[in-house]
């Protein structure tokens, strides 16, 4: 198929991980940009498109009443017949499940005559990658075979429907073309199902059919969100976790896993469990470069296979993070704190500990935390602000390698006080190191301006500071690593309107040069981002401005219908939406909840 990457913001997802369909507004799958029916990775059905022959066809309505469940509604007329009401209605119901797709038509004549239609599907796929898809390349169909139960794709998708149709196959489009006779006031129906049969993935297993047995606050937004949250869980040997978000990302995340799981924390420990074990199972065991991997380091994503968008290229198994290590020890203790037995885990721990004290993670040896991008084609910055420019000097240039991320340096001091309260036999050594890269930061990263003093979002390899105040900064709140002076600079310089917006914290000062609202990570507004602060903020007692932010995560949410992006723009006040945003995504979803469950005082 070929077409340039439709913008997801205008396309409608149906979602039960690890399955997910994206189509136009009116349901079709016209097989170009970015739509179609995929699974794990893999486009099983590129193209569904039903038309009715001579007639005129005008989408009315859709609604959806969970994530994997969708209807859509048109109306249909003659052509040419432009002064006549429609007399035929049209219901395409969708409903996903994890390896299977069910499409139902219905057509109801209105009319008191009877009507005579020529109904047609045309049915096609190419088997592309997600990463071809992104990327806007072109694959070439597969032609299917025509057996007595339907249509083939090689081994891995058929369709069949009900009833039969009359099929004819025409470069490599399977097109079923049914005579129907409505009558009168009647309905006809056609069911379509499609099943994919698909390659085992060991970290993205179908969960359970019991889902965590989540008690959200009465509020309307955060039930939406749950459900979203819901819909991307998948398993690995039985232990939930949350998928990163759809389309791209459906899969197991160090980074976006483990803040989904502790935002969501409060509703119970399930979920936190489960990410800690599975990402406990692939933790670095050796130096792969190529993988980034490293002896005790928390992986950053995993795919059935090497991944390719045409600006970076990783590996089947990817560590290519700063941050998920001593995040999934923070989320450790956190569990543990709420009642999870961590013992099992400690050994992880340990392992966690050794590389985030040792060399790998401080490649120059200066005593902060810091990324060297490997040669191999991977990611150029390592922590969650991960895009090739997520930050500049302002003079426009990209800072040199090694690079030290502020927040890291607060998730690193909080994650060794956390493990010298788990392990007290290393604990100690972990307190003596804590404290040194407390110094170390406060030394190196505060720099002021007119808008007054805060820390740089990053130090370059010759420890100049990337200037202009980002919402990293409020990732420090909570860890411990700030004194009350220095936690009451960063509130208020994140709290003025160049930064917060009335529907979330932008990723960078409004004042900055480098300043684009509808820049990945200079400008635009990201709902977990925001909640993260929100929780840093009420964690060091500045309620006031940490119930402004989670206002604003909710009215963004609303904004959206509940079904929160993964990032959007302000502007003049109103939030846009960002044309290829994730929708559902994880960690957006579960700061949504997390920022309800803050309001109404759980």
């Amino acid at each position: 198929m070929t077409g340039p990457s439709t913008s997801l913001h205008s396309l409608v997802t149906v979602l039960k991980a690890p399955s997910l369909v994206l189509s136009d507004q009116d349901g079709q799958l016209p097989g170009t940009g970015s739509t179609g029916w995929f699974i794990r990775d893999k486009r099983a059905l590129a193209r569904v498109q039903l038309t009715i022959a001579d007639a005129e066809v005008v989408t009315v309505g859709r609604h959806q009443q969970n994530p994997w469940t969708a209807a859509f509604h048109a109306v249909a007329k003659a052509s040419g017949a432009r002064w006549r009401d429609s007399t035929l209605h049209l219901r395409r119901e969708r409903v996903l499940d994890a390896s299977s797709l069910l499409e139902r038509l219905e057509v109801t004549n209105f009319d008191d005559v009877d009507r005579t239609l020529t109904v047609v599907l045309r049915v096609a796929t190419d088997f592309a990658g997600v990463d071809a898809v992104k990327a806007g390349r072109a694959a070439s169909l597969i032609t299917p075979s025509v057996t007595e139960e339907g249509l083939r794709w090689q081994d891995s998708v058929t369709l069949r429907a009900e009833p039969a149709a009359t099929t004819a196959i025409r470069d490599s489009v399977a097109e079923l073309t049914w005579q129907v006779t409505a009558a009168a006031g009647q309905t006809w129906r056609l069911s379509l199902h499609a099943e994919a049969a698909v390659e085992p993935a060991d970290f993205a297993q179908v969960p359970p059919v019991t889902y965590p047995q989540w008690t959200s606050p009465s509020n309307p937004v955060a039930e939406e969100n749950l459900a979203d949250l819901r819909a991307l869980l998948l398993a690995d040997e039985g232990d939930l976790y949350a998928a990163a978000g759809s389309p791209w990302y459906l899969t197991l995340f160090g980074r976006d896993s483990i803040w989904a799981a502790r935002l969501t924390l409060p509703l119970g420990t399930d979920l936190a469990a489960g990410t800690l074990r599975a990402l406990a199972r692939r933790q670095g065991t050796r130096h792969d470069p190529a993988a980034e991997e490293q002896p005790g380091k928390i992986p950053h994503e995993l795919r059935p296979s090497a991944i390719d968008t045409g600006q970076v290229r990783l590996s089947s198994r990817y560590y290519g993070t700063i941050d998920a290590t001593p995040l999934w020890i923070c989320l450790l203790h956190e569990a543990s704190r709420a009642g999870m037995p961590v013992d099992p885990l400690l050994p992880n721990l340990v392992a966690a500990m050794n590389w985030l004290t040792g060399p790998d993670a401080d490649p120059d040896g200066d005593g902060l935390i810091e990324y060297q991008p490997a040669a191999s084609g991977g990611l150029t910055h390592h922590g969650w602000k991960d895009s090739h420019d997520a930050f500049l000097h302002q003079d426009g240039q990209h800072p040199k390698a090694p690079i030290a991320l502020c927040e890291v340096q607060g998730y690193a001091y909080a994650a060794a006080v956390a493990a010298a309260a788990l392990d007290s036999e290393n604990g100690p050594q972990w307190m003596d190191w804590a404290a040194r890269l407390r110094e170390r930061f406060r030394s190196t990263f505060w720099i002021e301006d007119a808008s007054g003093r805060y820390p740089a979002i990053a130090l370059d390899a010759d420890k100049n500071p990337v200037a202009g105040a980002t919402s990293n900064i409020g990732h420090l709140l909570g860890t411990g690593l700030l004194d009350a002076e220095e936690v009451d600079l960063v509130a208020a310089r994140l709290g003025r309107p160049d930064m917060l917006t009335p529907y979330g914290l932008r990723t960078s000062t409004a004042d900055s040069p480098m300043f684009n609202p509808f820049s990945y990570h200079r400008g635009s507004v990201w709902p977990h981002d925001t909640a993260i602060v929100m929780a840093g903020l009420a964690a060091e007692g500045k309620h006031e401005l940490a119930g402004l932010m989670a206002e604003s995560i909710l009215r963004g949410s609303e904004h959206f219908g509940g079904h929160t992006p993964e990032l959007y723009a302000v502007l003049d006040g109103q939030p846009l939406a960002y044309p290829n945003a994730c929708v559902p995504q994880a960690w957006s979803a579960a700061g949504v909840v997390r920022a309800a469950l803050y309001l109404s005082g759980a």
